[in-house]
């Protein structure tokens, strides 16, 4: 309450007072409503994810229930906020009076502090997560960090690394040119991968393949915005997040040695991976059979390969070619959205999104679904590649770029630290 005081003092006259104030409580009040809905906290990365959101992502969180939080917590407080007479004083007299205010706000917090100083200091230190939980202070301090440390430079900003790339002696031993497809996916849990030796078939159709799955590997972070980068960074996790500065990626190593690269995506951006080589969002296709549900399925990204790798220089071609595909994958909340009626082979399914008024078999069984449509896609992707043999050295890798809590600890979606 002293640490709102001071930040208020600042805003405490005519015409901004209530303004602020209203803004706080809807603020306060959306923090509530997915802390309490997903389990979730507000941090500086979620604060980016906000920031980063699409029409599309915004568009799958409302519902009601989110409309009576806001009405409840922020629209009959600001209500009142806005019918109560507040006698403001002329503006030097008002300007004292807040530096007054802010001056025992301030005192009240470092005695509050200082009373409970042992216990508070031992409670931070060994749980982190709970500052991230007090609104709207949580909002404010990720914001603010965002201010001070911006989410990502700009294209100019982005310095080159590998500027000797080269095209090496294995290279010119091939007889035929190298096609990779890598397939970023969107919020797959490897322990949910039949492949991996979870108990339900979510790999139907891979499990026909010959192939290897890795097992021990793991995510840079929780949500899209820091893991794809980081996964393309030659920086590791713990370099990656206390870097104040951007690099290129590996997609600009590759196309400077020579390749041809593309990248093809079906969600909301590559997070500033692909800024610097040629790129094709499929997301507002109107591809019948692909987009007849009011988003497209990631099969699309298939009916664009051909024409969007025959676009790339010929000469790069010759030399090889690198395509990104990234999903849509099982993005949340609304899990049942990404999956095809014949891919819904787990029911019933959670059909809500918001996730904890759904019993968790139901959660759970959504979201496998989703993992056998990916199962479906990567199997086309696979067929497809295996058109291109006689032609190219083909292959694929498949990462995911974090995973999801499904209610365990009453907590969903990517949203803890």
């Amino acid at each position: 309450a002293a640490v709102l005081a001071v930040i208020m003092a600042a805003f405490s006259f005519k015409i901004v007072h209530k303004l602020v104030l209203t803004a706080l409580l809807f603020i306060a009040a959306s923090c509530t409503y997915f802390m309490w809905t997903y389990g979730i906290v507000i941090d500086r990365s979620m604060i980016v994810n906000a920031l980063q959101t699409d029409s599309k992502e915004t568009l799958e969180i409302l519902n009601v229930r989110l409309l009576g939080f806001l009405f409840v917590l922020a629209g009959l407080p600001a209500y009142f906020v806005w019918r109560v007479k507040v006698a403001y004083a002329p503006w030097l007299r008002q300007f004292r009076n807040n530096i007054l205010l802010a001056v025992l706000g301030v005192l009240i917090t470092v005695a509050a502090v200082m009373l409970s100083f042992q216990t508070l200091s031992s409670t931070m230190r060994n749980h982190t997560q709970v500052r991230h939980l007090i609104t709207p202070l949580n909002a404010i301090w990720g914001a603010s960090s965002i201010l001070v440390k911006p989410v990502a430079a700009t294209k100019a900003a982005a310095l080159p690394i590998g500027e000797d790339a080269a095209l090496g002696a294995s290279h010119a031993a091939q007889g035929l040119p190298p096609l990779l497809v890598l397939v970023v996916g969107e919020t797959a849990r490897s322990d949910h991968f039949s492949l991996n030796g979870y108990a339900r078939p979510t790999n139907p159709q891979l499990s026909k393949e010959t192939l290897l799955s890795f097992t021990n590997a793991w995510s840079c972070g929780t949500n899209t915005a820091v893991s794809v980068p980081c996964m393309f960074s030659h920086l590791g996790k713990t370099e990656f997040e206390d870097s104040d500065v951007r690099y290129e990626t590996l997609l600009d190593v590759l196309q400077r040695a020579g390749m041809a690269v593309v990248w093809i995506d079906n969600q909301a951006g590559c997070k500033g991976v692909c800024d610097r080589v040629p790129t094709v969002n499929t997301a507002a296709l109107q591809e019948p059979k692909h987009c007849s549900t009011g988003e497209c399925r990631d099969s699309v990204m298939l009916t664009v390969i051909d024409a969007e790798i025959a676009k790339l220089p010929a000469a790069s071609r010759a030399k090889g070619v690198v395509v990104v595909l990234h999903q849509m994958g099982s993005h949340g909340p609304a899990y049942f959205k990404r999956s095809s009626p014949q891919h819904k082979v787990f029911q019933p399914e959670c059909t809500n999104n918001a996730l904890n008024t759904c019993e968790t078999a139901h959660v759970v069984n959504a979201y496998d679904n989703t993992l056998v449509a990916t199962d479906d896609f990567l199997a086309q992707t696979i067929a497809w590649l295996k058109g291109k043999s006689a032609t190219h050295r083909a292959a694929m890798m498949y990462v995911s770029d974090h995973g999801e809590s499904l209610g365990e600890k009453n907590v969903f979606l990517h949203g803890l630290p």
